[in-house]
């Protein structure tokens, strides 16, 4: 079966999050990916939360299907390779900050001249223009001044983190989108590549929704709100009598009547001033506390149910343990069984999205590193002679 980025050639020298979660998406649905990284230490990322025989197994979800090569990008030999790469490469990633690949060389106009054919995505923390450019940058910070972080947590408390690095990933996602619109063009295009421009807190600002024009038209500042939707009624989480919590969306007006009827306050789901989503907001705290005095008679397993039976959104709160047992995500092929370099098994989060014809795999298991040094240098022309001196002076 062939996949649809067969053929794609991707040079990945991101670090972290960002860079290789995009050439992991795009490892998934056929691009061959080699990956760059230091020599002794490799990418950080090895090294992050909890380890297996001295490597995280985040690495073994983040780094599948890749190939391993390492380099020391601040000598002259490894920028002359990844010269020679980057010549047949369709793709390259990088989320170093700005300056600092013009610094060795290898900026856009240096390897676009060399391989006009280039898609180059740069993931950077503000871009590579405007005032803040030169400021270093994390996942963390870009949620912060995108909007995020501000919206995160209760009213008047400390805000908090979502809880996992969702700026690196949104900022992987709209890199790989950008990836192949740019690929789209240059198929459109007579083969010419261009740049892509990915910046941490924009891919945060550009899930932000109404939170601007909001601020245009009315001056509204949103704020905080905890497990409720603002503006959005009724939806939040609601206490059931085992202490656990369930997620109710009843904000559709004919999922809101249903919800009334089946709570048994007919009297709420025949007022007109409800029948809507704005009447419905200006009443929030009443249809509320009207739920949660429902819920808080009954388990959640009781309260799911009924639910369900009534065609209501709902859920209750996953925890790890939860998803790994679901038999939702089992059917629909979400946990995958890998194994570590050792043998040992692990499970792995599945393929998303799911293409019918095309579908994403898993066809190598995340590589150690340098695996693949020897054999990508020997595929360049460098001998074994040549790759043992450098060995020797740490280039690779």
């Amino acid at each position: 079966m062939t996949k649809p980025l067969e053929g794609v050639r991707v040079l990945e020298m991101g670090q972290l999050i960002a860079g290789p979660f995009a050439g992991k998406m795009l490892a998934e649905f056929g691009a061959h990916v080699i990956k760059i990284e230091p020599p002794g230490t490799g990418d950080p990322l090895r090294k992050w939360r909890l380890l297996h025989d001295g490597t995280s197994v985040w690495w073994a979800a983040q780094s599948r299907n890749k190939e391993s090569v390492t380099l020391d990008l601040r000598s002259p030999e490894a920028q002359d390779v990844v010269r020679q790469l980057v010549a047949q490469s369709d793709v390259l990633i990088e989320n170093f900050r700005p300056g600092t690949l013009e610094k060795w060389g290898l900026g856009w106009e240096e390897l676009h001249a060399l391989n006009p054919g280039l898609v180059m995505l740069r993931v950077s923390g503000y871009g590579q223009t405007g005032p803040y450019r030169d400021r270093p940058g994390f996942g963390v910070i870009g949620e912060a001044m995108g909007g995020l972080r501000h919206l995160s947590g209760e009213t008047d408390r400390t805000p908090v983190r979502v809880g996992i690095s969702i700026g690196d990933s949104l900022s992987a996602l709209h890199g790989v989108i950008g990836i192949l619109l740019a690929l789209r063009h240059r198929d459109q295009n007579g083969g010419a590549g261009q740049m892509i421009d990915v910046a941490l807190y924009e891919s945060v600002f550009n899930m932000m929704e109404s939170l601007l024009p909001e601020y245009s038209a009315f001056g509204a500042v949103r704020q905080p709100a905890g497990s409720s939707l603002p503006g959005i009624a009724p939806s939040n989480a609601y206490r059931c009598s085992d202490g656990k919590y369930a997620l109710i969306a009843g904000n559709g007006d004919s999922i809101f009547r249903r919800l009334m009827e089946l709570i048994g306050r007919q009297d709420l789901a025949d007022d007109p001033a409800l029948a809507q989503n704005d009447g419905r907001v200006k009443n929030v705290e009443r249809l509320d506390a009207a739920i949660a005095e429902w819920t808080l008679r009954r388990t959640l397993d009781d309260v799911l149910t009924a639910l369900n039976e009534a065609r209501i959104p709902a859920g209750k709160i996953y925890d790890v343990a939860d998803i790994a047992s679901d038999p939702h995500y089992h059917a629909r092929d979400m946990i995958l069984d890998g194994q570590l370099p050792d043998g040992t098994p692990v499970q792995l989060p599945g393929i998303v999205p799911k293409l019918s014809a095309t579908p994403g795999t898993v066809n190598t298991q995340a590589p150690t590193l340098g695996q693949h040094t020897d054999e990508v240098l020997e595929n360049l022309g460098i001998d074994t002679t040549t790759r043992d001196a450098w060995r020797a002076r740490g280039i690779i």
